[in-house]
């Protein structure tokens, strides 16, 4: 069903699946790094290794996490691997794993050990595969769900995880599966989304998801995910997401790389005859569209905040940009065993939370020095960042970004009071990883002539949201030189409407000596 030239990649996939990589890792690690050809540097993703062209013989793995869930043995691990191999830091990313960098492929072997020694794989991250399954990351937690979905990203990552038939996809597959109200997950640019939604059936209600596809945030820009006009109940959920991949897998375009997203198939179908495929290989007359239970109001997690599990709270913990030193991921993982069960969530807007917190040891967890690095009521600048890896580390990226954007945050912070909530989201390139048009503030990375000298700028985008009444942000102004822009965005900042409620009401939690703590319903 390829009926177009086939690209590098393509010829890559046909010489030898992506996941026979892994017989060869040995040899790899033996022979060094400059013995790997271009084929298997390309291979070695769908292991979750990276080449990175920035530090030559120095890689980086992406670490699976379904729904962002883990705890402390985990991150205790990651942090061990990181100070034995690393660069003294790792990143938490937008689709809720963990990124380390520094290790050689000579390192390789050992760290797989380690890391399957904790039930943690680092399996099909990368290239043409269904990534990490997103989901929020308080699920069964939160009393704001209609129900816990993470069985149903877990499933779906025990159906694809290892298995051939989905590792020859055009281009990568995203999916985001959430039973959340407050959609704290980036749904609309996903190419498969599962949002809450209830339908009638047989005189009663039935909790499931409606089903969107097609979204994406690159290969030529923002594009909304679509309705498909179908309900899924939570049992077969797993399986209908299976079927898009399949589908995508089949008929998906593999000539040019920036055309061979799922979006794409959807354009040249359209809704009505993708929906009719899907339902002839789900071989079931498959179910209307429910009414879509999710609110206005958008939770970023953040806060001290009261569970369904009487007695109990989470503390939401931000990590500015993401990066997280290898002291303050062993100072996560003691934490929530002191204080909590041991169980840690990760956040698509990069940052941690601890969980199962008895409320008569929220204070003492809330005095722990690592909450003044890694604060549950940080300034508003700072609480709602978030930046993709930038130019350091990452080839695609035209510009650095986590600095920039530390250093935009930290002036922002006096113009921006508290109960300001504004997301400022990062892209260094027009991949999107920051999700910079699902924003308030989205800022696309790209290099400008000023004078004849070449320097950092970005395009800033403006009203971008996610939720029911998600929409893409609109480019405002471009070409803007980064050392310009702290001051032009001070002066932007008040004039432009408050779209965010990155949290419910309440959720700041005030940290002076002797004041009472705010617990957030």
């Amino acid at each position: 069903m390829w009926r177009s030239t086939l690209n590098k990649i393509e010829q890559f996939k046909r010489e030898k699946d992506g996941l026979d990589i892994l017989a060869d890792v040995p040899r790899l690690a033996q022979d060094g790094w400059e013995s790997i050809d271009e084929g298997d540097r390309e291979r070695l993703k769908w292991a979750g290794v990276f080449f990175r062209r920035q530090t030559p013989g120095r890689f980086m793995m992406r670490v699976r996490i379904s729904n962002g869930i883990t705890n402390a043995a985990q991150i205790r691990t990651l942090a061990e691997i990181t100070r034995t191999y690393g660069v003294g830091f790792a990143d938490i990313t937008t689709r809720q794993q963990i990124q380390l960098r520094g290790f050689a492929i000579g390192h390789v072997p050992d760290i797989w050990n380690r890391l399957h020694a904790v039930g943690l794989v680092s399996l099909q991250t990368g290239q043409d595969n269904v990534r990490n399954v997103v989901g929020c990351p308080v699920a069964g937690l939160t009393p704001h769900e209609l129900f816990d979905a993470s069985p149903v990203a877990r499933q779906l990552t025990s159906m694809f995880l290892g298995d051939k038939a989905y590792t020859n996809l055009p281009r990568k597959f995203n999916v985001t599966i959430t039973g959340c109200l407050e959609h704290c997950v980036h749904t609309e640019s996903q190419d498969v989304a599962l949002t809450p939604a209830v339908k009638m059936r047989d005189g009663g209600e039935v909790k499931g998801f409606n089903v969107m596809a097609g979204g994406k945030m690159g290969s030529g820009g923002y594009r909304q995910a679509s309705s498909l006009d179908i309900f899924v109940p939570p049992e077969e959920a797993a399986t209908l997401c299976s079927h898009v991949a399949l589908l995508f897998r089949d008929y998906g375009a593999r000539a040019a790389r920036n055309r061979a997203r799922l979006a794409f198939l959807l354009d040249d179908w359209g809704v009505a005859k993708f929906r009719a495929e899907l339902q002839r290989r789900v071989n079931e007359t498959l179910l209307t569209a429910g009414s879509d239970v999710r609110r206005t109001r958008t939770a970023d997690h953040i806060g001290i905040v009261k569970q369904k599990q009487p007695g109990l709270s989470y503390v939401g913990l931000v990590v500015p940009v993401g990066r997280i030193t290898v002291d303050q991921l062993f100072d996560v993982a003691r934490l929530a065993e002191t204080y909590g069960s041991g169980e840690i969530r990760l956040t698509t807007t990069q940052n941690v939370i601890i969980v199962n917190v008895p409320h008569e040891k929220v204070r003492a967890l809330v005095a722990e020095p690592l909450l003044r690095e890694l604060s549950p009521d940080p300034s508003s600048a700072m609480r709602g960042l978030v930046s993709c890896t930038g130019i350091d580390y990452c080839h695609f990226a035209l510009i650095e970004t986590k600095d920039l954007a530390l250093r935009t945050a930290h002036h922002l912070e006096s113009a921006l009071p508290r109960g300001r909530l504004l997301t400022m989201n990062w892209s260094g390139c027009p991949a999107g990883c920051g999700n910079h048009a699902a924003a308030d503030i989205g800022l696309l990375g790209k290099t400008i002539r000023v004078n004849g000298e070449l320097v950092d700028a970005v395009d800033i985008f403006v009203g971008g949201r996610s939720g029911p009444d998600g929409k893409a942000g609109t480019r405002l102004l471009e070409d803007v030189p980064c050392e310009e822009l702290p001051h032009l965005l001070e002066r932007m900042i008040p004039y432009l409407s408050n779209q965010s409620t990155a949290g419910p009401a309440g959720a700041h939690v005030r940290l002076a000596p002797g004041a009472p703590l705010h617990v957030s319903p």
